[in-house]
């Protein structure tokens, strides 16, 4: 994130005075605790440990978010699209000639002969 490492006691007081962004740009999320180190406590590493798992919980639920409003976006221009008319046809018989043709000798059939 950053060219030179930020101290982790900085971290922990970027986050503690609730300036995440600032911490995120800092180095936060590359934060390791280091044992043999005693920069901070255990009880300071933790929180800083616990401020990085709160981001990344929140920027799952945000990924998440997002997906779900992509697929329901989605999903209604299906629906609308199966819900909109046909396109116009181009003035041609909805049924080919020689069908047209069969259907009108037929309808002539049982018009023209009431008697039958």
């Amino acid at each position: 994130m950053s060219a030179s490492p930020v101290s982790p006691q900085h971290l922990l007081d970027l986050v503690l005075a609730d300036d995440l962004d600032a911490a995120v740009r800092a180095g936060l999320m590359d934060y390791v605790p280091e044992p043999g180190k005693a920069a901070l406590t255990p009880a300071q590493s933790q929180v800083l440990i616990e401020a990085q798992q709160r981001l990344q919980r929140a920027w799952a639920a945000r990924e998440r978010y997002r997906a779900r409003t992509a697929r329901l976006a989605r999903r209604a221009a299906e629906r609308e699209a199966r819900r909109a008319p046909p396109p116009a046809a181009d003035s041609k018989p909805a049924l080919p000639s020689a069908a047209a043709a069969i259907l009108a000798r037929a309808k002539a059939r049982a018009g023209g002969s009431p008697s039958a």
